[in-house]
């Protein structure tokens, strides 16, 4: 699959590191998400760890999804990314946000995008974060994640994501 494309970071962001173009990646991330194929984690993983090192003394979150969502998936496939990718760095994974209510991002335009969702701290904050999670596509959630986590006293807010979108291709 074609490396991701080197776009701007969303706001908040110090680094935002991709593994795959979501194009190409997407039956791989839709299999992930909507079809319990779990075992994508560790792959994903692999390649996500092998791209990039985050800073000395961060910690690893990830964007939540709903509570819908997870109860209806059985899980939430950011936080499996989150912890596989913690496990081979072997630095802490921590839930650090919570999501508020909202609709879901997915086939909203980018506009409504952007003003959801929301995150709000479940625990005290580190100074470094990365936030992992599986698409990024605006940028939106990233920018509400580190808004969130900046506001809890985050000096340094990274994101790592498996996949992410090229401007104007919705995920």
């Amino acid at each position: 699959m074609p490396a991701a494309p080197s776009l701007p970071r969303p706001l908040g962001i110090e680094a935002c590191v991709a593994l795959y173009e979501y194009d190409a990646a997407r039956p791989v991330v839709t299999s992930l998400k909507n079809g319990d194929r779990r075992d994508l984690v560790a792959w994903l993983a692999d390649g996500m760890v092998a791209i990039w090192t985050p800073p000395s003394g961060a910690v690893v979150t990830w964007a939540p999804t709903s509570t819908a969502r997870r109860r209806r998936r059985g899980f939430d496939q950011a936080e499996l990314l989150a912890r596989a990718v913690a496990r081979r760095w072997a630095v802490p994974c921590t839930p650090l946000l919570r999501r508020l209510a909202g609709p879901a991002q997915a086939g909203r335009p980018g506009r409504e995008r952007r003003a959801n969702p929301g995150f709000a701290t479940r625990a005290e904050v580190p100074p470094t974060v990365v936030v992992v999670d599986d698409v990024a596509t605006t940028g939106a959630t990233l920018t509400a994640a580190a808004a969130a986590l900046r506001a809890a006293g985050a000096a340094r807010v990274d994101a790592l994501v498996a996949a992410r979108a090229r401007p104007g291709r919705a995920a």
